[in-house]
């Protein structure tokens, strides 16, 4: 059985391990090193002291990927608008785990009153997560051509949209 409970502490090393292979082997992150777990966990708790949601996936009590939505730039003006982040184990790739978590997430984010989410899928060779985002109401909005440069090549980030509940038809609940 599969859940999506939130994050814990004591989930961080499986966390922090799959980011890293995804830092090392993948082009979804543009980060070039992976982060030691003590920077995993403070970015986690940076997240968390903001009200925002962090997820993972668990099954058979083993955590095989996460998604977290993380500010999407620091002026207030920004404060509805999130970035989702979703990475899955890399033996895990292709069994359903990103479509376990992202609805989830979306929905953490409408409990929340958050109303834009933005993802920036790393390499628009990423067809599978562009793939899903769309499945999951996002709607491509352009393309940073060749803004990163990670395992010798150029990278685009693809942009994706999506409104959680009201969207931008109505205020926010906080002003």
């Amino acid at each position: 059985m599969r859940t999506v409970p939130p994050c814990l502490e004591a989930d961080m090393p499986a966390v922090a391990a799959i980011y890293a292979h995804n830092v090392r082997y993948g082009t979804a992150s543009f980060e070039t090193e992976p982060p030691t777990l003590d920077e995993m966990c403070r970015r986690r708790h940076d997240i968390l002291a903001k009200g925002l949601p962090y997820l993972v996936a668990v099954s058979a009590d083993v955590v095989v990927g996460y998604t977290h939505a993380g500010t999407w730039r620091p002026r207030p003006a920004y404060r509805d608008t999130v970035e989702d982040s979703i990475y899955v184990h890399p033996e895990c790739v292709g069994r359903g785990i990103g479509k376990l978590l992202l609805p989830a997430l979306v929905a953490e984010c409408e409990t929340r009153d958050l109303r834009q989410m933005i993802a920036v899928v790393g390499d628009s060779a990423n067809l599978a997560s562009i793939r899903l985002h769309e499945r999951c109401g996002f709607e491509t909005i352009g393309m940073l051509r060749s803004v990163g440069y990670k395992p010798g090549r150029w990278l685009d980030s693809v942009l994706l949209q999506r409104s959680p509940g009201p969207g931008d038809t109505a205020p926010p609940a906080r002003p």
